[in-house]
């Protein structure tokens, strides 16, 4: 379809030739329960999803079922610690209002709007997809929040989201931005945050050779990287920029991985063998939620209060501290949006990840997957 020409399925949104070009850009986030009632159908959600527990749908969605079941409880008294709901959704609106004001700023002659799809809760993608067609945009610009690529986040977020948006017609080119594990202002915003906490640190007496710097990100289940997911090794490429980002003198860093569930064998080191090394050699921690964006339970509740009573009380280290989530960061909002001023010029690549050990050009993740191109296919 043709710029300024109405789209059928949206007859009474249609708009005059003359108008600006119009841009959405859809954040694409986890989602939370919002509530003590909604922690149940968000953990079914969430386990149902093909992503995660890779089984045919009948007994994937029984399972499903019996893991929300028993692990509900267990969830809310996690969720008490946040008022009895997650923050996720509130912590990623004030991402994309503070995304729209810049981009709205750097291109005033384009009308942008940025949107929310939850992968597991509210606001789920189908709404979103038929609030974007409501507002009939020219272009789409799909920016996942995670900055590490993995099957089970971007992929799945960005399959559902195909899905729902044929469902919804609409009809604008649509780009999709696949993972920023490099991306310079990305990488400046978690150095200058780490930075600001090693100050107040050096601050309060503690020199850097006493400090362990543990990056920690989310753990996936080996069989998943063991399939060509490139999750851990851009997670390890994220950490290496922000080291050689950070000032000298460099503490002692390393990499781990928290909230492991089930029996499967997952990647590590675990951040729970990290601190355990870390008060043998006699010093502190500083943790750096490396591959989340925003706070939720899984830093608010999991590293601030578990670990850190492990931390105290079991292992007795010297300090236990944790760098803030990047939020609103102002350099991670620029990252954001050089990312989608990119993805919005035909002539840039969209995709900033290639493989180090091959040195082969950029490539894009979600294209390269026969699973998403079919999917794109078929919706």
């Amino acid at each position: 379809m043709r710029r300024g020409m109405r789209n059928p399925l949206h007859p009474i949104h249609s708009h005059a030739e003359t108008r600006n070009p119009r841009r959405a850009v859809v954040l694409f986030n986890l989602g939370g329960p919002d509530s003590p009632e909604a922690v149940r159908p968000f953990l079914y959600n969430l386990f149902s999803d093909k992503a995660i527990i890779s089984l045919p749908s009948l007994p994937r969605h029984l399972l499903a079922w019996l893991i929300a079941r028993r692990r509900a409880p267990t969830a809310r008294a996690i969720y008490a610690h946040l008022g009895g709901k997650s923050p996720i959704l509130e912590q990623t609106q004030a991402q994309a209002t503070a995304l729209e004001s810049l981009l709205r700023a750097h291109a005033p002659d384009t009308e942008t709007r940025a949107f929310i799809a939850m992968r597991y809760w509210h606001p789920r993608a189908a709404a979103t997809a038929a609030e974007v067609a409501a507002w009939n945009p020219d272009e789409t610009i799909l920016l996942p929040l995670y900055p590490q690529y993995s099957t089970t986040t971007t992929q799945s977020a960005l399959e559902e989201w195909q899905r729902e948006a044929t469902r919804a017609g609409i009809a604008a080119r649509r780009k999709s931005i696949c993972c920023y594990p490099g991306e310079p202002a990305f990488i400046r915003a978690h150095a200058e945050s780490i930075a600001a906490e090693l100050e107040r640190l050096q601050a309060d007496g503690i020199a850097p050779s006493s400090i362990r710097l543990l990056f920690s990100a989310h753990g996936l289940p080996k069989k998943i990287i063991r399939k060509g997911d490139p999750y851990q090794a851009q997670v390890e490429s994220t950490c290496a920029a922000v080291a050689a980002a950070l000032p000298a003198p460099l503490p002692t860093w390393r990499i781990c991985y928290q909230s492991r569930v089930g029996p499967l064998e997952w990647i590590g080191p675990s951040l729970d063998a990290a601190l355990t090394e870390t008060a043998a050699a006699g010093q502190g921690a500083l943790v750096v939620p490396i591959a989340f964006v925003s706070e939720h339970s899984e830093t608010l509740v999991e590293l601030d209060i578990e670990y850190r009573k492990r931390a105290a009380e079991e292992l007795a280290l010297p300090f236990y501290r944790r760098v803030p989530a990047l939020g609103t960061h102002p350099a991670f909002i620029q990252c954001l949006a050089d990312m989608v001023a990119r993805a919005s010029d035909e002539s840039t690549p969209l995709c900033p990840w290639q493989t180090e050990a091959t040195g082969e050009r950029p490539r894009c993740a979600i294209l390269d997957n026969p699973a998403f191109q079919a999917e794109a296919q078929h919706g």
